[in-house]
């Protein structure tokens, strides 16, 4: 296993972890569920480079990465619902974007073609990842007046409408893949 791939499956291998840490009371373990998140995410702008730069791109790394990211930020919204920071709605679109996309991308592989992400795809995954930081960070220091509350709203909805636009993007750019035969 190549050293981009690693980095992958580190990405997975943290995200129960981070979840555990999360989810369990005490500022010390809030502070280590934040760094293992931006450890993770680190994780996923590493090993793109690496598997381009040394050319370690493979059928295993187009498959993981996006899977590894889905994972890690699916159980960030999913552990941040506990400190009411996530609505259900926000998490609910963002499956069903994720799940949608998984289909279209199985589609591809189906047809022998493989769907490089966009830049809306890239946005809506730094823009989660930027969200879920600033979440973790309000979670971390007890932060939770509503005056300062708004800005954690409003990280989460700037993801969730580039989650949106990224799907709607990657459904038009991709449609065809989706025609009956």
């Amino acid at each position: 296993m190549n050293t981009a791939n690693k980095l992958t499956v580190l990405r997975v291998v943290l995200v129960p972890f981070f979840m555990a840490f999360l989810m369990t009371d005490g500022r010390g373990y809030h502070a280590a569920a934040l760094a293992i998140f931006i450890i993770a995410s680190l994780t996923d702008m590493i090993d793109g480079k690496i598997a381009r730069k040394y050319n370690q791109i493979t059928a295993f790394g187009k498959f993981a990465d996006p899977l590894a990211d889905k994972l890690l930020i699916a159980g960030a919204m999913l552990a941040l619902m506990k400190y009411d920071l996530v609505s259900v709605w926000a998490v609910f679109i963002v499956l069903c974007r994720e799940f949608i996309v998984s289909g279209i991308r199985l589609s591809a592989v189906t047809e022998g073609k493989v769907i490089a992400a966009s830049i809306w795809g890239k946005l809506k995954t730094v823009s989660q990842m930027a969200a879920v930081i600033v979440a973790v960070v309000f979670v971390t220091f007890d932060i939770f007046p509503d005056s300062y509350r708004i800005i954690v709203d409003v990280c989460i909805w700037i993801s969730v409408v580039l989650t949106v636009t990224s799907g709607i993007d990657y459904y038009i750019k991709n449609a065809s893949l989706l025609k009956m035969k």
